[in-house]
Parts: C-alpha cells; structure tokens; sequence
C-alpha cells in the first residue's frame, strides 16, 4: 500500500485493525494500516482503532512514538475517529488497572461500570444521538451498534457528548466529538450496514465526495 494513502490507519497492535481496514475499505478508499509514525502527518484522516486495556495501550503509543504525532495531527484540524479504546486514549486518564495517563486530547477520565453489574458490556445495543453529527447521516436514531467494553467515558465537559447508550441503569456516552474529533465506544465495523454507513460518512467527510469518488475509482482500477 501507498504511504500516499489519504487515510491512515494507525497500527499499535490492536487487534482489529483488519476488520477496521476491510470497513475502510468497502467505503471506497484503501486505507494504510501502519505504525510509522511519520505517515501520521501525511494522512487526510487518521483513525485509531482497538482493544485491549488502556495501560497495554498507552504503553504501547509511546513505545512506538506515536502517542506525540497523533496529538499533533488532531491539533491541526484534520478529520480524526477513534473507535472503542481509540476513543477511550482520547481523555486525561484512564482507571482501567490503576491510574493511567493517557493523551489528553479531551477532558475527563475513563471509568468502570458500577460493581455488580455485568462486564463486560458486550452485544448490540442502541445510541441515542443528543446532538446531530454529520457522521451519523443516513443513521436512524436509537439504532443499534455492537459493544464490547468494561469502561466507558465520564467527559468533564457534557458539550463534548455526541450520544449516549443505556446499559444496566447507567447511562454513558458512546459517541464524543469536538471539531475535527469523533469518536466511538462501540465498534462500528462490527455493526453491520449501520456501521459500514459511518465509515462511510467519516471518508466523504474527510475528503469530499470528489476526492472520495477518485479513490474509488483508483482503488477499482
């Protein structure tokens, strides 16, 4: 793959970084799946994808020089999604395992589901939108994504919060974003046409319909 590829994906040994580059993909762009982290600043959009627990994560940006160019690239305005602990690396920290300082990009903290329910939340279930997003066209309201997560955001500034999903009696956000920011704690790739759909979306968006078209037909060649 072209490291001109205008979508990067970033590699730091999540493990679903196929199915997120097969979802890409569909949307009509071949994306770069790679963990250089000079290719970050190149790219038209970024997405952060994973799984795993937050110290894994962490440890792992930073082992792999990544964390300091992601931080760089969501500073300069271009089109970024992160996905499920893509989105949980975003805030100051994490209480996944202790204390864990992650990249500080939106305010508040990462935080358990109460003691005595069941973890981890893993399934389909609704999201109800709060606020529109162009990530969510096409998307009904309260339509269904899959989740798979023990933790889930707990934002200092509720303006930041996109939409939210019930589970067990709590209420948290499942889709935060501020400017060029989106991002997910259920996993879109996992969720059928719905999801294909916000993939879709985050493509057009970052690179318009034209350039979007182009790399269709480039991709199809």
């Amino acid at each position: 793959m072209s490291a001109t590829s205008p979508v990067v994906i970033v590699d730091y040994g999540a493990g679903n970084l196929r199915s997120v580059e097969r979802a890409v993909t569909h949307a009509g762009v071949r994306p770069l799946v790679t963990a250089l982290p000079s290719a970050i600043a190149e790219a038209r959009a970024l997405i952060v994808p994973g799984v795993g627990a937050a110290e894994d994560t962490m440890a792992n940006l930073r082992r792999g020089g990544l964390d300091g160019p992601i931080k760089e690239y969501i500073a300069s305005g271009h089109p970024f999604l992160g996905v499920c602990m893509g989105m949980q690396a975003l805030f100051d920290l994490s209480e996944e395992g202790g204390r864990h300082e992650c990249l500080g990009v939106l305010p508040g903290r990462i935080v358990r589901f109460p003691q005595g329910m069941t973890v981890p939340h893993m399934g389909w279930n609704t999201v109800h939108l709060e606020a529109e997003h162009p990530l969510f066209e096409g998307v009904d309201q309260d339509a269904y994504f899959y989740f798979v997560h023990s933790y889930h955001p707990r934002p200092d500034d509720e303006a930041i919060v996109i939409g939210r999903t019930a589970y067990g009696g709590v209420s948290f956000p499942s889709v935060v974003g501020r400017a060029n920011v989106v991002a997910t704690q259920f996993h879109p790739e996992k969720s059928g046409r719905d999801g294909l759909r916000l993939y879709a979306n985050f493509v057009r968006l970052a690179l318009g319909a034209d350039a979007a078209r182009a790399a269709r037909a480039a991709a199809n060649s």
